[in-house]
């Protein structure tokens, strides 16, 4: 695995305090959560038809919760995330 060096320092210097491991370890789950979200409405979608506009907007507040969480588990260290 690579990782650009620029990027690099600024997580190491993000994550002094917890560590680099535990820093990576959680991106890693939070990226993992979002993924296993998306699934999920790719398969709604397949089994269920297009998603309406109400739905869209609930699964996209879904999401920024989802951020929310991770943020204050964070302690706000992160930048804002767009929600998909």
């Amino acid at each position: 695995m690579t990782i650009p060096e620029e990027l690099l320092e600024e997580i190491r210097a993000e994550s002094a305090e917890r560590g680099l491991s535990a820093y990576v370890a959680e991106a890693l789950r939070f990226k993992r959560d979002r993924d296993r979200l998306l699934e999920l409405v790719d398969w709604l979608g397949e089994e269920y038809g297009p998603v309406t506009d109400d739905e869209r907007a609930a699964a996209i507040e879904d999401l920024k919760e989802l951020d929310a969480e991770h943020e204050r588990r964070a302690g706000g260290r992160h930048g804002k995330g767009a929600a998909a």
